[in-house]
């Protein structure tokens, strides 16, 4: 577990890191895509702590937080349309920091310093 939840906090930093970066630039749809990777690392790692597994697939980790952590469901649903629509539409500096303030959030409930 120990090893599992050490690399999800590496790849979590390095993801929020990055979207820091790539908002500063002014590439918002990148930011969104890098801050709710960040997020759903983070959605990661509190489920690792609380079962100690992690989701084998994103219909995993959706059906866990839906079932059993509700108010987490609720952020990352809020937030999954925007990332889906960064493929095809531009994003704005206000969805990227709202996609950014709910990564901190839920850093909170996970317990990790960003």
């Amino acid at each position: 577990m120990n090893n599992k939840k050490e690399i999800l906090e590496k790849n979590t930093i390095e993801y929020f890191s990055s979207g820091e970066e790539e908002l500063k630039k002014g590439r918002y749809n990148s930011s969104v895509v890098l801050f709710f990777k960040a997020l759903i690392s983070l959605v990661d790692i509190y489920i690792l702590k609380q079962t100690g597994e992690t989701p084998s697939s994103h219909a995993n980790r959706f059906r866990t937080i839906q079932t059993n952590f509700p108010d987490i469901y609720d952020l990352v649903d809020k937030d999954f349309p925007f990332y889906q629509n960064s493929y095809f539409q531009s994003m704005s500096k206000e969805i990227a920091e709202a996609i950014k303030d709910d990564t901190k959030i839920m850093a909170k409930k996970a317990e990790i310093k960003l």
